[in-house]
C-alpha cells in the first residue's frame, strides 16, 4: 500500500529483441524490470488489419499502435522474475509466443518513523477492514475494458517535489512492509489535483492506508489511482479529460503529511508512473 517515503530512479533494460532505447511519440518509455513497463513491437500495422491480441499469462496487455508498427505495451510487476519470459499473442488466425526478458533491478531502501503506532501495528478491527479493502483494490486493478484507443502521454497530476519515487522497499517503525508502488509529491493540503489523462472514474472510497482515492479507468488495462486526498470530486462513471481537477489533495490514510500518491496499473501490475511522463516533465 502506498506510504510518504523517498527513493531514487534507474533505468534498465533489455529484450531478447532489439528495442530501442528511448520512449516513442505515444508511448510510454520501455524498462523491462519488475516494476516497469515492456515495449515490445508485435507486427507492421497493415491497412486494414484487425489489431493484434496479447496476453501475459491469462492478463490481456494493451496493444497499440505507434506510426507503422504495432507494440504490446506490456506492466511488469515488483514480484517478477528476471529472465526470459513470453507473450501469448494472436495476429488475426495465427497464435504465437513473444520472447521477452526482464533484467532484476535493486530498488533503495526507506526508513520510516510513524508517530502513529496503530498504523503499524493493526488492531484486530483495522487489520480486518485494511485486508477487506486490499481485496477490492485487488479487483480494481484488473479490471479490463476495451476501448478503441488508450492515451498513454501522461501529464503529471500535480506540480511539487517528489517526496518518494516508485519501488523503494519501505520499513515503517523499522518493520518491513510491502514496496512503495506510486510517486508521492510533495503539495500542500488543498492543491487541486488533475488527472493523468481522458478516462472514466471507476470507483472512489476512504481506505484504511490509501486515504480517500479516486480510481481512473484509460482503458485496456490502464488504471490510474491518485490516494490521501482531502476532497474527492468525482463520482464512478464520469468521464474526465486530460488535466481536469478531480480533487484537492491531503493526508488522509496512512500520510506523515500533506501530499499526493500517484499510482499506475497496467494489466494488473503497479509500475513506475514517471515511465508515462515526457522525461522533460518529470518531477525532480
Amino acid at each position: 500500500m502506498p506510504g510518504f517515503v523517498a527513493c531514487t530512479f534507474r533505468l534498465c533494460i533489455t529484450f531478447v529483441l532489439a528495442l530501442p532505447l528511448y520512449a516513442h511519440a505515444g508511448l510510454p518509455q520501455s524498462a523491462s524490470v519488475p516494476g516497469g513497463v515492456a515495449v515490445i513491437p508485435l507486427a507492421s500495422v497493415a491497412a486494414g488489419a484487425v489489431a493484434p491480441q496479447a496476453w501475459l499469462g491469462d492478463q490481456p496487455v494493451l496493444v497499440k499502435a505507434d506510426h507503422d508498427q504495432w507494440y504490446a505495451v506490456v506492466g511488469l510487476p515488483l514480484d517478477m522474475t528476471a529472465g526470459p519470459h513470453q507473450l501469448r499473442v494472436q495476429i488475426g488466425d495465427v497464435t504465437k509466443t513473444q520472447d521477452f526478458a526482464v533484467d532484476a533491478k535493486d530498488y533503495p531502501e526507506q526508513h520510516i518513523t510513524l508517530k502513529d503506532k496503530s498504523k503499524v501495528d493493526l488492531s484486530p478491527a483495522d487489520e480486518t477492514r485494511a485486508d477487506r479493502e486490499i481485496g477490492v483494490i485487488t479487483g480494481l486493478k484488473h479490471h479490463w475494458r476495451a476501448a478503441p484507443d488508450t492515451d498513454l502521454d501522461f501529464i503529471i497530476p500535480v506540480q511539487g517535489k517528489v517526496a518518494s519515487r516508485f519501488g523503494l522497499r519501505r520499513f515503517f517503525n523499522e518493520e518491513p512492509r510491502a514496496p512503495h508502488v506510486g510517486l508521492d509529491v510533495e503539495v500542500a493540503r488543498g492543491t487541486p489535483v488533475r488527472a493523468s489523462a481522458q478516462g472514466t472514474v471507476l470507483a472512489v472510497d476512504n481506505y484504511f492506508f490509501n486515504g480517500k482515492t479516486i480510481f481512473i479507468d484509460h482503458g485496456n488495462g490502464l488504471i490510474t489511482m491518485y490516494c490521501h486526498l482531502d476532497r474527492i470530486g468525482v463520482k464512478p462513471g464520469d468521464i474526465v479529460r486530460k488535466g481536469q481537477r478531480i480533487g484537492l489533495s491531503g493526508k488522509t490514510g496512512r500520510a506523515t503529511g500533506p501530499h499526493l500518491h500517484w499510482s499506475v496499473v497496467l494489466n494488473g501490475a503497479m509500475v513506475d508512473p514517471e515511465l508515462f511522463i515526457p522525461v522533460k516533465d518529470r518531477p525532480r
